[in-house]
């Protein structure tokens, strides 16, 4: 059974860092496709080989971080020195300036109310402005990055290889709701998984019935065991894990 595996690595690696922590080592050198295929059902899906691999990202050249695209690239070799047949499809990165209203940390966010106009020091950018409830609060710009690109060429991979019969089953790992069509689609004619890597819910639109379509469909969420578990080897191809990771 021909298996394609469609990553988007944005949302593996905002999830990952969610179950595993930001300022821990052991997660990052993800050996993907043993994660994947490790969670198969052999008596579902029999004779499971892996024939396809895409995985979905952007370069991360992070303002401040120069070694940020350093080790992302690293990390990309090293998956093609583990699977030459992998296909790197590459998204980008937009700069945005956001203006919202200040927001303390607590759960859920409360609104931080203004100390008064003559109150805020000089080096801190920010201006009142009227709440819903009439209660003058701060007003301040963040920058932001954000990507493009993955969740559609997701989409765009998944779909071209299941209309022309490059696979028969296909695993796709993400908790991306706009992926809701394509994955709709694709389990007209093959059994899909869908593998949510995020500590929050599977939303519904990702959802359906294990007999729709084509059948044999299946869904996971993963947890921190799962991304420590499945590391490549260190070292592959001359390349080693980068630090911190």
């Amino acid at each position: 059974m021909r298996i394609g595996l469609y990553v988007d690595a944005f949302n593996v690696y905002y999830g990952a860092r969610g179950h595993c922590g930001r300022g821990t080592t052991g997660w990052r050198w993800l050996d993907l496709p043993a994660l994947a295929t490790g969670l198969i059902n052999p008596y579902l899906w029999p004779d499971p080989v892996l024939t396809r691999f895409v995985y979905c990202t952007a370069d991360r050249n992070r303002e401040g971080d120069p070694t940020s695209i350093a080790d992302q690239t690293t990390y990309l070799s090293a998956l093609l020195a583990s699977y030459p047949q992998a296909v790197i499809a590459k998204g980008y990165y937009v700069p945005r300036v956001k203006t919202g209203v200040l927001v303390d940390q607590d759960h859920p966010p409360q609104r931080v109310p203004s100390p008064g106009a003559e109150e805020l020091p000089g080096w801190l950018p920010a201006r009142e402005t009227t709440g819903p409830a009439g209660a003058e609060e701060l007003l301040v710009s963040v920058t932001t990055f954000e990507e493009k690109g993955s969740d559609v060429n997701v989409a765009s991979h998944l779909l071209i290889d299941v209309l022309i019969g490059k696979v028969d089953a296909a695993i796709v790992i993400s908790n991306d709701s706009d992926l809701q069509f394509p994955l709709q689609q694709a389990r007209l004619h093959v059994p899909v998984a869908t593998i949510n890597p995020t500590k929050r819910p599977t939303p519904a639109a990702l959802q359906g019935h294990r007999y729709d379509g084509a059948g044999r469909h299946w869904w996971r969420r993963l947890d921190a065991t799962h991304f420590r578990t499945h590391q490549l080897p260190d070292p592959i191809g001359g390349l080693r894990r980068p630090s911190g990771w």
